[in-house]
């Protein structure tokens, strides 16, 4: 990309860099480095509408089901999601935070000790051995003690996730590879775990790298915080470059080039993709502020509870809700300004709606047999 690219240049890079040709899953998540994960199923979880545009042949539930056998993990990054393991050892070692604090104290020792004697454990097993406690959980409700302490270790680095059991995660002692980052000085750490950042979300408006440094003192100690910090400050002019438009400034890799013109095409993106999280530069690029509703109340929601961003070509031009009901597929569509009106967006918005229908696995009504 040129040194002193146009807006309409910036946002085509961002789409092509992120969404490239299709490829296996493992691929997949090694190019992003991180897939952030969410509970929330409307139509389907944030990392499924995540990697489905990224995937060949993705349908829901897809990464849930091969993660025991990818080397992959479960950890907090910018959010809670799926890193790759070169990714995650950069986090550690790391220390507790306010929700970890409040186990008991002796309770994630012998949780610990459990798990060390009886293998992949489920948080049943534990109220089963130590009986049922609950704590303060890190967002102000109560929680399960045996649970809380899993996380906790997990967090630590001293358990990992070995899978999920109808959605609830199975514990297991961690691998190794969770402690190869505190083989690399804190410097290097640093600038490895903000190159993972810059690179997953570039290119990065200024606000939106200031918020990525401070989700790192979630998740890093201190001084890869403070190194990271400083970095941003003064990039490395030799690994990034920065420019100024429309009196925002964006960092991006120095020297990255992506071949082809933004495929014509709709894509229905999920509220977290790495080309609608930034919302400083989605406003900016796109003319208008997008905003998560999810926890909104009703009255005062203005796209939807899961409004799902909707990309055509390069431009992000409205949203849809997407929800399964009596069998069917129903789509709601906003736009801001006039819905384009060519035979080319029609034709690919229903192709669009019938890549949804077949990653959730919805069988139009007409086709069932009676």
């Amino acid at each position: 990309m040129t040194a002193n690219p146009t807006l309409a240049q910036l946002r085509h890079y961002a789409v092509r860099r992120s969404i490239g040709r299709p490829t296996g899953m493992l691929e997949a998540i090694h190019a992003l480095g991180y897939v952030q994960a969410d509970p929330i199923r409307a139509p389907a979880r944030a990392q499924d509408l995540i990697l489905r545009h990224r995937v060949r042949g993705y349908r829901a539930g897809d990464l849930e089901r091969a993660y025991p056998t990818l080397p992959i993990e479960e950890d907090d990054f910018v959010n809670y999601g799926f890193l790759s393991r070169e990714l995650q050892s950069l986090l550690h070692p790391r220390t507790g935070r306010e929700h970890i604090e409040q186990v008991a104290p002796g309770v994630t020792d012998r949780v610990l000790e459990f798990v060390a004697a009886n293998g992949p454990t489920h948080p049943r097993d534990l109220v089963a051995a130590f009986g049922r406690q609950s704590v303060t959980n890190y967002w102000g409700g109560s929680s399960d003690a045996a649970s809380h302490a899993l996380d906790a270790l997990r967090f630590q680095g001293k358990l990992r996730v070995a899978r999920r059991d109808n959605g609830i995660k199975v514990f297991e002692l961690a691998t190794s590879a969770t402690i190869e980052g505190a083989m690399l000085p804190v410097e290097e750490r640093a600038r490895r775990v903000l190159r993972a950042l810059i690179h997953l979300y570039a290119p990065v408006a200024a606000p939106a790298v200031v918020m990525l440094t401070y989700f790192l003192g979630k998740v890093v100690t201190p001084e890869v915080q403070d190194l990271a910090r400083a970095l941003v400050k003064s990039p490395d002019t030799d690994e990034y470059t920065t420019a100024k438009i429309d009196g925002m400034t964006y960092t991006w890799p120095r020297n990255e080039e992506v071949a082809g013109d933004a495929p014509e095409k709709v894509r229905f993106l999920a509220p977290f993709d790495p080309i609608a999280w930034d919302r400083a530069r989605f406003e900016h690029f796109h003319g208008w502020a997008y905003r998560f509703e999810a926890y909104t109340p009703v009255a005062k929601r203005l796209r939807g509870y899961y409004a799902l961003p909707l990309l055509w070509r390069e431009r992000i031009i409205g949203w849809a809700n997407v929800s399964v009901a009596g069998g069917e597929l129903k789509t709601d569509l906003g736009f801001i300004g006039e819905r384009p009106a060519t035979k080319a967006f029609a034709r690919e918005l229903d192709a669009e709606i019938e890549r949804m229908r077949t990653f959730l696995g919805v069988v139009p009504a007409s086709i069932v047999e009676p």
